[in-house]
């Protein structure tokens, strides 16, 4: 077991006051560098599914007895941490999720920005703002005649999706960091009264548990897909009039069934309340404020279904003056110094990505982990609960994992992987995906349904 991993698994599973005698359980193996980067991605990519492989398991010991292993190898975690990378349909090649304008350019006074254009709104409005054609090249020399924090304050107030590169120096002044280090990385709050919910006697840990999935893209999706793995009844529940991307649909979608309510609509609003009666979790990752304006916030959720457990995804936390802001991983690394500082250790002048949407899917572990945490306090206390895990906060934790020297490491091609893949028939062809890397003894993690079209089904449980 790496040193590294160890103690970040220590202090996730001691931050989150869990019995420290599980830790035992773990088998982990793998050392970095495994991919070309200066952060450590491997660790967090380990530790992170290893707490969550480790807190499925002590629900399971909650309701079999049973203290089972959990074995989670480095290569294994750093393949799922890429897993859209990685999706092939019909043996054809990865899908290319960017658009063509998407991505870094120059200011006027040097200064570089990221653009993410990926949903066609929010493209529109950028090449709006720009007043250009749509092409890569006219996007750039359109941003030439602009200043770098001007055109940052004049895209947000647009709401357009885009982000200013910052160093680490510049993003630790910022008032958005300021108030992103008053949080827990992984904040789980009491929001009010019920009954405890004891688990009932179960051969996998999450059998028989119900979630309502409200996210999208990549982040939120890992949760509930994490979730599907380990047992749970997920049900997808999709705005018909939202953009999606359908390579993130399939990935994310294994192990769900998926439904479409408008919840500007008082029918699907009133039926997606009634889905809340048998719900145990729900999950979403609206920008703050967008769900109270449809009565369904947190505390409006726990006063229809006392005791439900409340999870909140966001790009740069739900505190600070960046609250309500977009964002997406590769904007959150852009602003926070994360481009910034991998460009620094390569000595480029470029913004330099991470080798993976670590921001996302570390966080999509981590809110899966706060879900479980809070599900065993369900149980032993009772309770209505929520948790919140934000894109930016989990930057900071992979920051204070500590850097090394391995921009130099050779990428992981899909050929390097087939061991890790597993494949099956869906509604969109035979897929290869990369399967669960949380092994748990004895209740091994496993998609039970195929990822579907968004919509595919009713608005209805699937048991009970």
């Amino acid at each position: 077991m790496s040193a590294e991993t160890k103690r970040a698994i220590e202090q996730l599973w001691q931050d989150l006051g869990a019995a420290p005698e599980a830790l035992g359980r773990l088998q982990l193996n793998g050392a970095e560098p495994l991919l070309p980067s200066s952060f450590k991605v491997g660790v967090a990519a380990q530790a992170s599914l290893a707490a969550t492989a480790l807190a499925a398991s002590e629900i399971l010991r909650l309701r079999s007895g049973r203290g089972a292993a959990v074995a989670v190898s480095l290569r294994h975690a750093l393949a799922e941490f890429r897993s859209e990378r990685y999706l092939t349909v019909d043996g054809g090649s990865p899908q290319d999720l960017w658009d063509k304008t998407s991505g870094a350019y120059r200011c006027a006074d040097g200064r570089w920005v990221r653009l993410h254009t990926n949903f066609s709104h929010h493209r529109s409005g950028m090449l709006d703002l720009l007043g250009c054609d749509y092409a890569r090249e006219a996007v750039a020399e359109a941003l030439l005649g602009w200043e770098g924090a001007a055109f940052e304050a004049a895209a947000v107030e647009r709401g357009l999706c885009m982000a200013l590169m910052r160093s680490f120096e510049e993003w630790d002044a910022h008032p958005q960091a300021a108030a992103l280090r008053e949080l827990p990385l992984v904040q789980i709050e009491r929001i009010g009264d019920a009954p405890p919910e004891p688990f009932s006697p179960a051969e996998r840990p999450l059998e028989g548990l119900k979630v309502l999935d409200l996210t999208r893209v990549i982040a939120g999706p890992v949760a509930g897909r994490c979730l599907a793995a380990h047992g749970a009844e997920v049900l997808r529940v999709a705005g018909p009039h939202l953009p999606f991307m359908p390579p993130l649909v399939i990935d994310t979608g294994r192990g769900k069934r998926s439904c479409h309510l408008d919840l500007r609509d008082a029918g699907d609003s009133g039926t997606l309340k009634g889905l809340l009666g048998q719900a145990d979790v729900f999950v979403q990752s609206y920008r703050s404020g967008a769900l109270a304006d449809k009565g369904f916030d947190a505390e409006a959720v726990a006063a229809i279904r006392p005791g439900v457990v409340y999870g909140s995804l966001s790009a740069y936390g739900e505190a600070g003056p960046w609250a309500a802001r977009r964002g997406f991983d590769s904007l959150v690394q852009t602003a926070s110094g994360f481009n910034h500082a991998e460009a620094n250790a390569a000595g480029e002048a470029e913004p330099r990505a991470l080798p993976c949407q670590v921001l996302d899917h570390g966080s999509g572990y981590l809110l899966a982990l706060g879900i479980l945490t809070a599900l065993v306090r369900r149980a032993e206390e009772g309770g209505s609960w929520s948790v919140k895990v934000s894109l930016a906060r989990t930057g900071h934790w992979l920051r204070s994992l500590g850097r090394q020297d391995a921009l130099d490491t050779p990428d992981m091609p899909l050929a390097s992987l087939t061991d890790l893949l597993e494949e099956g028939d869906s509604p969109f062809g035979r897929i290869s995906a990369v399967s669960h890397a949380g092994r748990i003894e004895g209740a091994p993690p496993a998609w039970q349904l195929p990822p579907v079209p968004l919509g595919s089904h009713s608005a209805r449980w699937r048991s009970g």
